[in-house]
């Protein structure tokens, strides 16, 4: 018997307006600030990356979500908005930040069902939850667990090399850093609780020790120390 897909309450056109909302309220965030934006020399403090990384976590929430039975569109929603706030507020506000524009967009853009919009925003605000994944709900858990597997596998091996170029570093160092990859990876993937987000921290995870063997084949002289589990 397969698994009951709950779907259905937001249309692809009203999805795609909050699409073009979100990537809107982001580069407004940049535009707003004096200084360009803090951190912006960073390529994941952009407005163009942070949107790149929400429509990420939105593709793999909703692909859990289809596997395990949950809200797809409570999901998806709550990860399109989930870090609509991370360029304009501290790191420990976003998410009800995030939350309370979410709200604001929902009630005042279409019809949604109160009990809806709740939902969206209960998740939004307590996303950066650090507990069992166990103890929430199953939208939330595929939330987290899809903003979790957006920063390991080949994308959080990019990001790394990337910030080893604003580091002036050399790719004699590129071993460190995809080992840094790797467990920190490793460590966060301990939290995914769904079957399917195992599935896809293990191919994930998989990816950056096939890199890492490449690199060392074509690097030799890179320091072997402390390889990869």
């Amino acid at each position: 018997m397969g698994v009951e897909i709950k779907e259905s309450s937001v249309s692809d056109t009203e999805f795609a307006e909050m699409k073009r909302f979100v990537s809107d309220y982001l580069a407004a965030s940049v535009e707003n600030e004096d200084d360009g934006g803090r951190m912006r020399w960073y390529p994941w403090h952009s407005a163009e990356y942070r949107f790149n990384h929400i429509l990420n976590v939105v593709g793999l929430a909703a692909d859990i979500a289809r596997h395990e039975g949950a809200d797809v569109d409570v999901v998806k929603v709550a990860a399109l908005f989930h870090d609509i706030s991370k360029l304009e507020a501290e790191q420990e506000v976003h998410a009800e930040e995030g939350a309370r524009v979410a709200r604001e967009y929902l009630e005042t853009h279409g019809d949604y069902p109160a009990s809806f919009v709740d939902q969206v925003c209960q998740i939004i605000a307590d996303h950066s939850y650090q507990g069992s994944l166990m103890d929430v709900s199953l939208e939330m858990r595929c939330l987290i667990e899809a903003d979790i597997l957006d920063k390991i596998g080949a994308n959080g091996t990019a990001l790394m090399l990337l910030r080893m170029g604003y580091e002036a570093r050399t790719h004699m160092d590129a071993a460190e850093m995809v080992e840094r990859v790797f467990q920190r990876g490793h460590d966060a993937s301990h939290r995914i609780v769904t079957e399917r987000g195992q599935s896809l921290a293990h191919q994930r995870l998989k990816r950056v020790k096939w890199f890492r063997e490449w690199l060392e084949d074509e690097v030799p002289q890179m320091d072997h120390e402390d390889g990869l589990l």
